[in-house]
């Protein structure tokens, strides 16, 4: 049976975790430009296990934020 918490998230909640290779491809950047904005703390991520996924609201939020600056 499955807990409450994931019975509430429902399968969408995998989804919205990008992996480093479709983040790239999203943005069009190479690897070590996503590592690097991930290890400056530009984009935020999470690790499961050895895996770094970073939520697609974070990727949103990181878009949204750099064309405020851009248009200031």
């Amino acid at each position: 049976m499955a807990s409450p918490a994931m019975t509430h998230r429902g399968p969408s909640a995998v989804q919205e975790l990008l992996t480093v290779p479709q983040v790239m491809a999203r943005l069009q950047l190479g690897r070590s430009t996503v590592y690097d904005l991930l290890r400056s703390g530009q984009l935020a991520s999470i690790t499961l296990g050895r895996a770094r996924r970073i939520p697609a609201h974070i990727l949103t939020d990181f878009i949204r934020t750099r064309l405020d600056q851009e248009a200031a």
